[in-house]
């Protein structure tokens, strides 16, 4: 789905010959000269992404483009990471009963996974959500893991998958100009490891279902 995605996007670009008029090193050098506050604005955008259940995807392959492979990697995972944070305190603290009525009871699944494997289901469904990413930050909220080990657990397993749509995004120039990069091949590859572990997960346990119950 998201190699669907990656090229549907290269398409377009192509199309629109966008690319042409949005070089990358310009790109980098006008933000570079913003200083500090071209990261912290980037960073914000995404903070406040989920709340607005905003798609995290195009602006993950923007780090890319924007920032490069390393710095948009670390700016990615900075940004989606507080934006995890704000819905699990919304929800928990100020938006409690709102979220219950959104969800229903697709809430009650991820609470006894909770319950079940506490930090390991956090991370099971950082690889494979449930439910829609931006509803799972939400959700969370509801259950009763404490904050600082969603923070942690949410943040270490959500980077395999950040790390691999910025380097999607770092390679978006070389795709429309029909080259194949290193970058896509590294994106691909941590794509395969965030698609394996669930399963390899399983196979250690014995479980049918890494996310059952």
């Amino acid at each position: 789905m998201v190699v669907l995605l990656l090229l549907a996007v290269v398409a377009v670009l192509r199309r629109g010959e966008l690319m042409s008029r949005l070089n990358p090193e310009h790109l980098r050098r006008t933000i570079g000269q913003m200083g500090a506050g071209g990261p912290i604005l980037y960073i914000f955008i995404y903070a406040i992404a989920p709340a607005l259940l905003l798609p995290g995807f195009p602006l993950t392959l923007a780090a890319g483009l924007a920032f490069g492979p390393v710095w948009g990697t670390v700016y990615a995972s900075i940004g989606s990471t507080l934006g995890a944070s704000v819905a699990f305190l919304t929800a928990r603290y100020l938006a409690r009963d709102i979220i219950y009525e959104l969800l229903g009871d697709r809430w009650k699944r991820l609470a006894r996974g909770v319950a079940e494997k506490g930090w390991i289901y956090v991370a099971l469904t950082r690889l494979i959500p449930v439910i829609p990413f931006n509803l799972l930050n939400y959700a969370f909220g509801l259950t009763g893991i404490r904050f600082l080990t969603y923070l942690w657990s949410s943040w270490l397993f959500m980077l395999p998958e950040t790390a691999a749509f910025v380097l999607f995004g770092d390679a978006l120039s070389d795709l429309v100009k029909g080259r194949i990069p290193p970058s896509l091949l590294i994106g691909l590859l941590l794509l395969m490891v965030v698609l394996l572990g669930p399963l390899i997960y399983r196979k250690w346990t014995g479980s049918k279902d890494a996310l059952s119950r």
